[in-house]
């Protein structure tokens, strides 16, 4: 129970890492590196053991990076809906009606 809860915060601890703008790039070019560092955690040369470190790292990098970009895209798009929603809604058609 104690490892699972030790994963979890270390993952918790790697993701707003990766979201926070000011760590963001130092996170992924420290996580590239480490993945191509002969130096892990398990190494490399043991067949299917070395790797598992690697591909859990490349796997959450990935995820983290592909989430990043879906949640620009949708502000980018939101912006752009609330700006033409916002043109629309301050045109205010009125009809000039002469005084008498």
């Amino acid at each position: 129970m104690k490892q699972t809860s030790l994963f979890k915060a270390l993952e918790q601890v790697y993701r707003s890492g990766v979201r926070n703008p000011k760590y963001r790039w130092f996170v992924i070019v420290g996580t590239l590196v480490y993945l191509a560092s002969p130096l892990d955690i398990s190494p490399d040369v043991l067949p299917g053991i070395g790797w598992i470190d690697d591909g859990l790292l490349a796997t959450l990098l990935f995820s983290e990076v592909c989430q990043l970009v879906v949640e620009q895209r949708k502000v980018k798009t939101d912006d752009s809906k609330m700006k033409d929603s916002w043109a629309s809604a301050v045109a205010i058609d009125i009809e000039a009606v002469p005084l008498p």
